[in-house]
């Protein structure tokens, strides 16, 4: 019998259906739909009105599709925008009255390392000295690891739809990100574990969407995103082409996702920093993160 985990994202939620054996995951059914929850969110830290009703109508659709398949268990979470949310416990009482499922709001910590268990079932081989980035809607979170094993994880308030929207403008939006990775850099120092070699692995939409597009893949193919490689200077080249592009236009793009035309430019601008910041020359994408941390521990607790 298989298990269902759904991420309900700041920009993305996301289900996927399946079951685990070995420490691999096995899907059966995933489903995604970007419904951008933390966009508008207020200065007071409220989720507006239409990004609540699109995410509970995706979240109906995904009922529907567990209904269609015998489950044994299911968890959904809730990862930056619902945390950040003041008004979040109305919007997670509506999706229980409208589908029956229960959102359990995450903490960042937590996420990173979901996602990095996500992660690690499918970069083969993992690096001796790895660092994990998962660029969301409205968190990064970032995960080294020494041999597999974990040294440093944490979760910033660094999201491209926070980004898009509270520094529409490229120079600020650069200060920003400049100072967040300022303090990574700073946490990494008083650990002793900054001046490790690291080899970047890349995961979450921002980055799959530029390998699927360095792929040319008119359908979406998850087995041609794990493992790719993208180099420091193809990324530096899309951001060139891309930035002076409309939005309209950078969606035309064979591999770009509706939606995520805004939101490549900043996201593009936090690798970019950090592969300069890190000397490295390329990074490792990978499809798999917290959605299939998730089932992997859902089916450990079985």
């Amino acid at each position: 019998m298989m298990d269902a985990v759904i991420d309900v994202g700041s920009n993305t939620v996301r289900m996927l259906i399946g079951e685990c054996r070995d420490d691999s995951v096995f899907p059966k059914s995933y489903e995604r739909r970007i419904t951008r929850l933390a966009g508008g969110i207020s200065a007071q830290s409220a989720l507006a009105a239409a990004g609540m009703q699109r995410t509970l109508e995706a979240l109906e659709a995904f009922s529907e599709i567990i209904a269609t398949h015998k489950i044994n268990k299911i968890r959904a979470v809730g990862t930056a925008a619902l945390r950040r949310a003041g008004n979040r416990q109305s919007f997670i009482d509506q999706v229980q009255s409208a589908t029956n499922l229960n959102i359990e709001v995450i903490a960042g910590q937590e996420e990173a390392r979901l996602m990095a268990k996500g992660v690690l079932s499918v970069v083969r081989p993992l690096p001796a000295a790895a660092m994990i980035i998962d660029i969301g809607g409205g968190s990064t979170e970032f995960v080294c690891l020494q041999n597999g094993l974990v040294q440093h994880q944490h979760s910033y308030q660094l999201g491209v739809v926070l980004l898009s929207e509270d520094y529409p403008a490229s120079a600020p939006r650069k200060a920003h990100i400049d100072n967040i990775l300022n303090q990574f850099e700073k946490a990494l120092a008083e650990r002793g574990i900054r001046d490790r070699s690291y080899q970047l692995i890349g995961t979450a939409g921002t980055i799959t969407t530029l390998a699927a597009m360095q792929l040319e893949l008119k359908k979406y193919d998850y087995t041609k995103i794990n493992n790719h490689r993208l180099t420091a200077r193809w990324m530096e080249e899309a951001y060139q082409k891309l930035e002076p592009m409309p939005v309209s236009e950078r969606e035309s793009l064979v591999g770009m996702e509706t939606g995520r035309g805004d939101l490549i430019i900043p996201g593009l601008e936090i690798l970019l920093q950090l592969l300069k910041r890190f000397a490295c020359s390329e990074m490792i994408v990978a499809d798999s993160g917290l959605l299939e941390g998730l089932l992997l521990d859902l089916s450990a607790a079985s």
